[in-house]
């Protein structure tokens, strides 16, 4: 059972500490890895375990979690390209997001020469919004889902933007990894340097968000869409960086976070953030990896777990949200 680290006032992180126990000891928190809660910008709560992992279908066996302990945060590495993205366009290195998307791969004249993907914005990506025929329904197993197919592909921007029109772009979000490899793609033609390098010396570094590790395709290229490996500390980290506004813009904050379309349940998407009617924020990845911000609290929760593919994967970052965090914080 993992041991909880105590800073702040003493008194929170007791009474944050004893609920996490309760909920773990109760098993109410399946495949819990690591927990982190930022209040003001100071760690509340800092929980580690143990258990099965791996590095995206790669075993890791079972892993004793610490403060240093990489984790795949899966699907929440979108919304860590949403931010890098933001900071990229305060540098005047990648275009407006209601720019076309075919102007910035000039290498595909013919899709740009039909007049219904030629008015494909970078905005549909970073909404997920692009109309394109796209499934990620399926287990990520084989090229029946989308983004595996993507990854087996000659060429990962060629085989999004090919993809057959289905309906009005800007109308309906529909989950797509190959939105965000545009997005991460842009990101990196714009600033010359892979997405990885950009991140660590624009991000990572001067955040202190510390080690991480981002998996690449065949072709060497990040995916953008699920590679990322941080520690819980770093990733709460970008995500009180986030509700600062320290490195990444106020302003494209704003942006990144306004609903924009409806998505999972009862959110709504942003630029790959969710975002709830409260102005809860989450991030969201396979396996129970969640960044929530809650702005109204000054408060930042990471959770990492191991219930990759299963039903309940996200029952462990409500539990700590839901049953130890917001009754230990809210007024």
């Amino acid at each position: 059972m993992g041991q909880p680290n105590h800073a702040g006032d003493d008194d929170l992180v007791r009474e944050l500490s004893d609920r996490v126990g309760e909920i773990v000891g109760e098993g109410r928190a399946p495949g819990l890895h690591g927990a982190v809660v930022l209040r003001h910008g100071d760690p509340v709560l800092e929980w580690y375990g143990s258990g099965e992992d791996f590095a995206l279908n790669v075993p890791l066996g079972r892993v004793d979690f610490g403060p240093g302990t990489l984790h795949d945060i899966r699907s929440v590495t979108k919304s860590v390209v949403a931010v890098l993205y933001g900071v990229a366009l305060a540098h005047g290195l990648v275009p407006e997001p209601d720019e076309p998307i075919l102007r910035h791969f000039p290498e595909y004249a013919d899709l740009a020469a039909d007049p219904w993907r030629a008015h494909l914005t970078v905005e549909h990506a970073l909404t997920m919004t692009l109309g394109l025929e796209w499934d990620e329904s399926v287990p990520y197993t084989g090229p029946e889902n989308s983004e595996i197919a993507m990854e087996l592909a000659p060429d990962r921007y060629r085989f999004v933007l090919e993809r057959p029109i289905v309906e009005e772009p800007g109308t309906r979000w529909n989950y797509s990894g190959g939105a965000v490899a545009l997005v991460g793609g842009i990101i990196a033609r714009g600033t010359g340097r892979p997405l990885e390098e950009f991140a660590r010396t624009e991000l990572f570094e001067p955040l202190g968000a510390g080690s991480f590790e981002w998996s690449a395709g065949a072709d060497g290229v990040a995916f953008a869409a699920s590679g990322l490996r941080l520690t819980p500390r770093g990733l709460a980290r970008i995500g009180q960086a986030v509700l600062d506004a320290e490195v990444v813009p106020a302003a494209w904050v704003e942006r990144m976070l306004r609903p924009r379309v409806p998505s999972w349940g009862d959110a709504s998407y942003g630029y790959l953030w969710h975002v709830g009617a409260d102005g809860r924020a989450t991030a969201a990845g396979n396996g129970g990896q969640r960044l929530f911000l809650l702005p109204g609290l000054d408060a930042v929760v990471a959770v990492t777990a191991g219930r990759y593919d299963e039903a309940d994967q996200d029952a462990a970052a409500l539990a700590i949200l839901e049953d130890a965090v917001l009754p230990t914080l809210a007024p």
